[in-house]
């Protein structure tokens, strides 16, 4: 064997080394090295080149810049799980003639449904539908839909929509994921494909335009353009600047009391005489400006607390750069929500802390309370998590975009910038609603010609913040693809946290229509077997519904708790036996908050300068206002 190896090292052809020699130029000095390595394997079959190929460049980089690069194609997909999931739904679905059988009975069915729909409409316009649209899809709400030819092209559209729901799901042996990846996609291609969306086929567009002359269609086209011209030019959209913060938006009064290179800490001056004992510490979510509870003065949540006699300090993150890359998931614990429960606990001694967390933010305030419920430290009084989730087994449609591949797309994206930024977080949201965020938006505004009037929560929702990559990948793959903090995996310090060592009462708050953190999954907590947890849910979606403020009109709530040690309750039984209650949940939360209070004091001081919180400047601070 070892002859026959000799003899192989000493068999390379000519025509390799000479090819090597002229791939390298020689005559400007530089020698070559596969010229060499190609030599040295006279002496060795097994050695590796003395650089990387590509220019020194190794094939991992090649491989990131490529993915990164195709991201801008992809809205942030991967290629590689979409082909996954189609590739496991067709071949599982080409296997199975029983499937497919049921599903050529089912388009034999629909086809002849909507042949005798057509006939009766031919002779009776008031002819009752085949087919109604989902709860919630209002496209083709308006009775000119009802007319014949409309009437027929949305009924035909939605029974080709129910057919394709029929069709990517209950396929035998397809993975849950993949499942819900291909129905989610063939959802996208439909609502794209939409009659709505087109004028020859959208009776109300039609009307208008024959009443305006075209009229809408210039002034959709001049909208187009305004937009194209403000995101090209990295602007906010039309209208957002009448809401700046410090000005419009984020008014309650306060000073910066802390600033370390992730968090500015706002204290807020007290308007009542007296205060609660208890401060309120407020950790909001960094994947956008905290102000969205501090919006403007009659909806915001911080002014409302203040107003209820509550010292209350919250939390303004840095919007990282790329040379924030590095920071990770303890150095926000670390940086932000422990030095802020430090700098509370020194500006109001002797006092528990309430802590609130609001979505990612909760998150990381459970992971800060198990931590500090492992090592002893009882600074905290209670807990708040409003639309946060510890349990990431049912996170919702968010889930589609977190399996292996996906992360590593991302992760891939963000290595070669050093961080996610927030056009590429917005697409994949959009995406989850793209009736109501990207078509029906589309409709009014570019055929239409028809602006929707920017109000503070819009104007909010497109000051977004960027996200470090070490971070994200951590969030990602430690929370959302192996769910290692309700398995008691997760690290703080470099050691595990188990949610079960918290002992205090909780208050979680999650939203009917929330598409971010789904409020099945946000009722996870209420399996804490060592602490009372109060669960409410209430009317809205992610962001409007914890926007709820007193005299809001439209909005009710639910509210049981469950004590520590009780039998479980399931979601929909907990639903369907839990009071229903009109009107804001605030009121609800914060006679609550007033159970565990000590009575009222004097109001504490504005920072604490002799424990090393000076007064740095008034509220908003500047973090909220990094683009």
């Amino acid at each position: 064997m070892a002859k026959a190896a000799k003899t192989a090292k000493n068999s390379l052809p000519a025509v390799i080394r000479s090819g090597a020699k002229a791939l390298s130029p020689e005559s400007e000095g530089r020698a070559n090295p596969y010229l060499h390595f190609l030599t040295a394997l006279d002496g060795d079959l097994d050695a590796e080149p003395p650089e990387p190929l590509f220019g020194g460049v190794d094939h991992q980089t090649i491989d990131r810049q490529v993915h990164a690069a195709l991201a801008h194609m992809t809205l942030g997909l991967s290629p590689a799980s979409l082909s996954e999931a189609f590739g496991d739904w067709a071949m599982h679905l080409a296997i199975s003639p029983g499937k497919q059988g049921h599903l050529a009975h089912k388009a034999l069915r629909k086809l002849l449904r909507f042949w005798l729909y057509a006939m009766r409409c031919a002779t009776d316009r008031e002819t009752a539908c085949c087919i109604e649209p989902l709860p919630g899809d209002n496209r083709f709400k308006d009775p000119r839909w009802r007319a014949w030819p409309y009437a027929g092209i949305s009924q035909a559209f939605l029974l080709t929509q129910q057919w394709w729901h029929n069709a990517t799901t209950a396929v035998p042996g397809v993975s849950r994921h993949h499942e819900a990846m291909v129905t989610f996609m063939a959802r996208q291609i439909l609502d794209t494909l939409s009659p709505s969306n087109f004028l020859a086929t959208n009776p109300v567009l039609q009307s208008v335009t024959a009443q305006e002359r075209g009229a809408n269609l210039t002034r959709g086209l001049a909208n187009l353009l305004q937009d194209w011209e403000r995101i090209t030019a990295g602007k906010p959209p039309v209208g957002a600047e009448e809401f700046r913060p410090g000005e419009t938006v984020a008014v309650t009064p306060g000073k910066v009391v802390l600033r370390n290179r992730l968090i500015e800490l706002i204290q807020y001056a007290p308007s009542t005489g007296k205060v609660r004992k208890e401060p309120v510490l407020i950790v909001p979510a960094w994947i956008m400006k905290y102000y969205i509870l501090d919006l403007s003065p009659e909806n915001s949540l911080i002014r409302y607390l203040v107003g209820q006699g509550h010292t209350v300090f919250c939390i303004s993150w840095k919007n990282p750069l790329a040379d924030d890359r590095d920071l990770g998931m303890d150095d926000y614990r670390q940086l932000g929500v422990m030095r802020a429960i430090d700098a509370v606990a020194r500006i109001v001694p002797d006092a528990g802390i309430h802590a609130v967390g609001y979505c990612l933010g909760g998150t990381l305030l459970a992971i800060a309370a198990a931590a500090m419920a492992r090592d002893n430290d009882d600074r905290l009084q209670s807990i708040t998590l409003l639309a946060a989730q510890t349990d990431f087994s049912e996170a919702g449609e968010l889930m589609l975009f977190t399996d292996g591949s996906q992360v590593q797309f991302i992760e891939d994206i963000m290595w070669s910038q050093g961080y996610l930024d927030t056009k590429q977080m917005a697409g994949a949201f959009q995406m989850l609603r793209s009736n109501d965020l990207i078509w029906s938006r589309n409709l009014q505004n570019y055929l239409l010609g028809r602006r929707r009037p920017m109000n503070d929560l819009m104007a909010w929702n497109a000051d977004a913040t960027r996200m470090p990559f070490r971070m994200h990948s951590e969030y990602l793959r430690g929370l959302f693809l192996n769910n290692d903090l309700a398995g008691g995996r997760w690290r703080a310090d470099g050691k595990p946290v188990n949610l079960n060592d918290i002992r205090l009462p909780i208050f979680a708050v999650a939203t009917e229509r929330d598409h971010v953190a789904p409020w099945r999954s946000v009722y996870k907590i209420t399996t804490h077997p060592a602490a009372d947890v109060t669960f409410l849910l209430c009317s809205g979606g992610h962001n409007a519904g914890i926007v709820s403020e007193p005299g809001h009109p439209g909005r009710h709530y639910q509210v049981a708790t469950e004590r520590a040690g009780a039998k479980y309750t399931d979601p929909e039984t907990w639903r369907a036996t839990a009071p229903v209650r009109e009107g804001s949940w605030w009121p609800e939360w914060e006679a609550w908050l007033r159970t565990f209070s000590d009575g009222l004091v004097p109001p504490p001081g504005m920072g604490a300068p002799k424990a090393g919180l000076p007064v740095l400047g008034d509220a908003p601070g500047t973090y909220v206002l990094q683009r």
